[in-house]
């Protein structure tokens, strides 16, 4: 595999996976076509297993958002004053949450509008440009 992916060879105790990144992709923006430039860049074979991170799916759609054009609700102010959160960022939060399954010491743990329970409905300012980009 000269590209990218997981490959699982052999059989029983003598399987074996291999992880290996998908070299020379460019950084991911709004609009890009992921699959194609995955596709393009991985050499795959029958058999192959892709699997794309959370982050680069949400730059391709386009979900990068700046902290300064949020308008934080009453809500995610109360929130964010109790967790010592930036109440931009939890205003977001909350938005792709269905319900906040805790909120104490610095942590909110929700569950997203997909059904996943996770910290800050997955939002994080890892892999973006602009100080204030989540």
């Amino acid at each position: 595999m000269s590209g990218g992916g997981v490959r699982a060879e052999g059989r029983g105790a003598h399987a074996r996976i291999e992880v290996l990144p998908v070299e020379g992709l460019p950084e991911i923006e709004n609009g890009d076509r992921l699959g194609a430039m995955v596709a393009e860049r991985a050499g795959l074979r029958d058999g192959d297993i892709v699997v794309v991170a959370q982050k680069a799916v949400s730059k391709a759609e386009g979900r990068v958002r700046r902290l300064g054009e949020v308008e934080p609700g009453p809500r995610a102010r109360e929130l964010a004053s109790a967790l010592g959160k930036d109440p931009a960022l939890v205003h977001l939060v909350l938005e792709e949450s269905r319900s906040v399954i805790r909120a104490e010491r610095a942590v909110l743990i929700v569950e997203t509008v997909s059904g996943w329970i996770c910290a800050n409905a997955g939002i994080d300012a890892s892999n973006v440009r602009g100080a204030d980009a989540v």
